[in-house]
């Protein structure tokens, strides 16, 4: 992509309302506008960036076995009151009366339409296990909105539904989704810690947030060192074998959110590997068992011919927070520093002189060369001055940075930056565009 071609309308200055670094830095780099409170258009650089997000976890939900789909945003309220929320949900649901005077909402979740549409289809014992999953937008009524997409009203999620005939099976479904929530984060370059989270009125034990550490976090979180320094199970994991011992690796060891913590217990944690800190969270999983099943009939017949309520679980991933999760993890005073799974471009490219016939046709080459290597290239060709240049490609985050002008070239040389070290190499033209193109600029 030509910078002169896209639309990237940055700003020099904070804007005075933002109060925490994504938010200054996605209305910095042009990322989203606010329409209203809490509600934002996503502009080229931020979507393009969402896509990626949303498309890695589609890929670990699909690993683990789920099937995707899509609901819709608008629901008629007679599924929830069946499931007895309708009256209870509170001032966060938009409630909306279509032109025939009927009851509709706008979802904040979808536990009510996707039992009616597994109770529409399946009957039976050998209908399940059942994992369903959709990624839609929904929208819930925040009294304050804040910190941009970290609490909007309206916002991206990945939801994703189990059904399973006990709770023995119920477990083997949650634990899918605990792995797949470990290697799907792990893949977006953040560290998400599981915690112990409260089932509120439902009861039972499996309940958990994944909380990603940050100084503004929401709350205050603790749990064992050792949990931060673990590694994901990794993309080989086989989803069709004994998931528990993983689960029970990391459930061992102590964390909770505020909510959920016991000085007591933490207490027994070794003093050294205490972490008390601030987090965010991005992922929340929950086995309800026949919460909704039961009063909305969802039900199969065993193999004895009994009819059975199913056991649920739902699985949640702000997909649109995640973005913000990664640039509060992830940014220097500079700007954004993109995870390389998730930068919006691949590389840039900055033409120092523009109008120089040298320069504009190294940059052209380079531009070719880097498109069909893959990279995806920004190519700043713009008349904007070289210090001007240098800013806008480390706020976007541009990971890798060809930088390319008369003075270099005369002596044969391009500048390489690499934005997360902040090294620079000088290299010819084919030697830098070697080195992206072929990863080789990973070892120096």
């Amino acid at each position: 992509m030509r910078l002169s071609r896209y639309f990237l309308p940055v700003l020099k200055e904070t804007p005075s309302d933002a109060q925490i670094v994504s938010h200054q830095l996605m209305l910095r780099a042009g990322m989203i506008r606010q329409q209203a409170a809490g509600i934002y258009s996503w502009l080229p650089l931020g979507h393009k960036v969402l896509k990626k997000i949303e498309q890695i976890v589609r890929e670990e939900q699909d690993r683990a076995g789920a099937v995707e789909m899509l609901m819709p945003t608008v629901q008629p309220a007679d599924l929830w009151r069946e499931s007895g929320r309708y009256d209870d949900y509170g001032d966060e649901m938009l409630r909306i009366t279509d032109r025939h005077k009927r009851d509709m909402l706008y979802g904040p979740t979808n536990e009510e339409m996707i039992t009616e549409i597994f109770r529409s289809y399946c009957k039976s014992y050998k209908d399940v296990p059942k994992l369903l999953y959709h990624i839609q937008w929904k929208f819930r009524d925040e009294r304050r909105p804040r910190f941009g997409v970290m609490r909007g009203r309206e916002f991206l999620m990945k939801d994703t539904y189990s059904f399973d005939i006990d709770e023995d099976s119920a477990r083997k479904s949650y634990n899918r989704m605990f792995v797949a929530y470990l290697n799907t984060f792990s893949r977006l370059g953040l560290k998400a810690v599981p915690m112990k989270a409260d089932t509120g009125p439902i009861g039972g034990d499996l309940s958990h947030e994944f909380i990603v550490l940050a100084e503004t976090g929401e709350s205050e979180v603790f749990c064992h060192a050792d949990l931060v320094e673990m590694g994901a199970p990794g993309l080989d994991v086989d989803f069709e074998g004994d998931l528990q011992p993983l689960v029970d690796q990391r459930t061992a060891l102590y964390a909770a959110t505020e909510e959920m913590h016991d000085p007591a217990e933490f207490a027994k944690v070794s003093a050294d590997r205490q972490l008390s800190a601030r987090g965010i969270e991005v992922g929340h999983i929950f086995y309800f068992g026949t919460k909704y099943s039961e009063p909305m009939k969802a039900l199969v017949q065993d193999r004895d011919g009994r009819p059975q309520p199913v056991h649920m679980g739902s699985y949640g991933v702000g997909v649109s927070r995640l973005l913000g999760a990664i640039i509060e993890a992830h940014h220097d005073e500079k700007g954004v520093i993109w995870p390389e799974s998730v930068a919006p471009f691949g590389a840039g490219i900055l033409n120092l002189r523009a109008g120089d016939d040298a320069a504009d046709a190294a940059c052209e080459d380079a531009y070719a060369k880097l498109s069909a290597g893959g990279l995806d290239p920004l190519y700043d060709d713009t008349s904007e001055r070289p210090g001007g240049k240098f800013a806008t490609a480390d706020l976007i985050g541009l990971p890798y940075q060809i930088i390319i002008g008369p003075r270099g070239l005369k002596e044969g040389k391009v500048e390489l930056k690499v934005r997360r070290t902040g090294e620079t190499h000088e290299l010819s033209p084919e030697d830098a565009i070697n080195r992206l193109t072929e990863g080789a600029f990973l070892n120096g």
